[in-house]
């Protein structure tokens, strides 16, 4: 029986990866790095999974000695603290269909959680600037990369998502937006929905249970979209 939906973060709930990209070139060009990063780069470079091992990937792509480790998780705190003020300022919504996914798991009473390779300020700061509330207000459990030892592909983020909730893998289903995020959910024994987001439509999602296009009700399976229509019905309560 499905008991919780597992929600990425980056590209599931928002497109924020264009915002992230910006946030990183600004920061880049703030510290006179002198790195920028096309629409084409960050593609590349989202297969790696954690903005302080992209920006080692991308030193070690184009054979640079520097930004050390250090130096690099300075950047990445800056880079946090800017892209936060960036989607604070307003232009970042949700993607369709999402709002009402929520509420309607909701009113169902299902479990909500997240699982997601970014920090737990960037959750903050994404459910404060779509929701205007804090994310524990939203997600029952929310478990962020800065946790986990492994981020996506390995399987570790959700595992602890689960361990929070304390459910079996087959009571809940995730939902991601990459292939990364899909073995990583997989690999903790989760059925997923895959619904690509604008960096992500190229990737392969041939092992995922269920793909959409989009959150919108039509686009969804039968039982997802059982959940979207309690978003106009009363909450369920307990008796």
């Amino acid at each position: 029986m499905l008991r919780a939906l597992i929600f990425d973060v980056d590209g599931t709930l928002a497109e924020t990866e264009e915002v992230h990209r910006q946030a990183f070139n600004a920061t880049f060009a703030a510290s006179g790095l002198g790195w920028q990063w096309s629409p084409e780069d960050y593609t590349r470079l989202l297969r790696t999974t954690g903005g302080k091992e992209r920006m080692r990937s991308y030193r070690q792509e184009i054979g640079a000695a520097r930004p050390t480790d250090a130096e690099i998780a300075e950047l990445h705190a800056a880079k946090t603290e800017r892209y936060a003020g960036m989607i604070a300022a307003g232009g970042l919504a949700l993607r369709p269909g999402v709002r009402e996914l929520v509420a309607g798991a909701r009113r169902s009473g299902l479990r909500l959680a997240i699982a997601t390779t970014t920090n737990r300020p960037n959750v903050d700061s994404l459910c404060a600037a779509c929701w205007g509330q804090p994310a524990e207000a939203l997600f029952e459990v929310i478990a962020a990369g800065d946790e986990v030892s492994r981020k996506k592909p390995a399987p570790d983020v959700y595992t602890l998502a689960l361990e929070r909730l304390r459910i079996a893998p087959e009571q809940a289903v995730a939902l991601e937006d990459s292939r990364n995020g899909l073995l990583s959910a997989q690999g903790a024994g989760i059925a997923t929905l895959a619904v690509p987001s604008s960096f992500t439509g190229a990737e392969d999602f041939s092992e995922a249970q269920w793909r959409a296009d989009s959150y919108q009700s039509a686009d969804l399976p039968d039982f997802l979209r059982d959940v979207v229509a309690a978003s106009n019905q009363p909450a369920r309560t307990s008796a």
